[in-house]
């Protein structure tokens, strides 16, 4: 798919910007002119929400009554066009028909986004690296949302039992039956991510090493119930043994310490953790690589190409993996931000727009 151009009014710090897209977009300027808010338009075609975190009423523009954003874009075979508002909340549009919430247009315009704050998924603790393979099963597999929500039902029904379980203990027989629940479901899900990341790896690693000029090797290991793929009802053997054996802490803690929302993946670079042992150059190129094959396989998976929004991408990166980025990302339509003029120097084929105070400048 390709976005092909984008009108924008009244939203964030831009308040009429026009815009047509080629194939390698790089949008420069200082901080704080408006980069990240075109991204930002941009992605919420995809129907999800702020990837920044902002609320629908943040987004418009202050002193103004609502947002619109437009776009033209190619998907499916064909010309298309979308249009969003944002007035409390948003409404949408695709050729001209009204949806009944903005999340349809995700069935037409998909996207993979890197921005600063998904670096959170090398730095910091196992929810956000969890987020990132059950965000990814979510755009693959049309009924892995309602898994989660399945699971998430359950283990909040177990937590509560532990916690009435100090005064009512005669209860206590029903802790096995949550116990055969979550674990029947939650081995559901971990099946999933083992494959997910099976099926990732070989993008991961090659992109990876087109990042770092082949001088580095990358590794994903996931850390839970079991440590390698097998069939789901292993999985679901060796949760309900971990449930058990840690019965008295949970009791303790009135809290469930094993299971599907307790597991991590640790990404390892030439065999260490990069979250202890990475510089910063390797931790982005890290979750730059996850990002690229994500989009990889969701192409291989759907026939339909995502686009790129890299958004403060080249920062902390040598020349060698800013080159990787810029003329080297191949069969994707691909949007980048960055502050630096002398960076766009180096880019040999694709378009340049230069932001400044909300506005477009030549």
């Amino acid at each position: 798919m390709k976005i092909n151009s984008i009108k924008i009014t009244d939203f964030r710090n831009i308040e009429n910007l026009s815009c047509e897209f080629d194939d390698v977009n790089i949008i420069w300027g200082e901080n704080a002119q408006g980069k990240t808010n075109l991204i930002e338009a941009i992605y919420l075609f995809t129907g999800a929400k702020s990837f920044r975190g902002a609320r629908d009423k943040e987004l418009v523009k202050f002193g103004s009554e609502f947002a619109r954003l437009q776009t033209e874009f190619e998907a499916g075979g064909r010309q298309q066009n979308a249009e969003i508002r944002i007035k409390g909340k948003r409404e949408a549009s695709l050729n001209g028909i009204k949806k009944k919430s903005v999340a349809a247009l995700g069935d037409e315009i998909k996207a993979v986004i890197f921005s600063p704050v998904h670096l959170s998924m090398i730095k910091d603790g196992p929810l956000e690296r969890r987020r990132f393979i059950d965000g990814a099963l979510c755009q693959l597999k049309s009924g892995y949302k309602n898994l989660l929500k399945e699971y998430n039902r359950a283990l909040v029904q177990r937590n509560n039992l532990l916690r009435d379980l100090i005064k009512n203990p005669e209860m206590e027989s029903l802790l096995y039956i949550w116990n055969t629940n979550l674990a029947h479901i939650g081995a559901k899900i971990v099946y999933q991510r083992f494959r997910y990341i099976e099926a990732i790896m070989p993008f991961v690693k090659e992109i990876y090493s087109g990042i770092s000029s082949g001088t580095e090797e990358i590794d994903i290991k996931y850390i839970g119930a079991v440590d390698s793929i097998c069939e789901v009802a292993e999985i679901e053997k060796n949760i309900m043994q971990q449930l058990d054996e840690n019965k008295v802490q949970d009791l303790q803690n009135k809290t469930t310490s094993v299971g599907a929302h307790r597991d991590d993946i640790d990404i390892l670079i030439n065999g260490k953790s990069a979250r202890k042992f990475g510089s910063q150059g390797q931790q982005r190129s890290s979750v730059l690589a996850l990002k690229l094959a994500e989009a990889a396989l969701l192409e291989q998976m759907t026939g339909e190409k995502p686009i790129a929004l890299l958004d403060d991408v080249m920062s902390e990166l040598d020349e060698k993996r800013q080159d990787y980025i810029l003329n080297r990302i191949k069969g994707l339509q691909v949007f980048v931000t960055c502050c630096d003029k002398e960076q766009i120097l180096r880019l040999k084929d694709g378009k340049t727009i230069h932001i400044e105070n909300g506005k477009l400048r030549m």
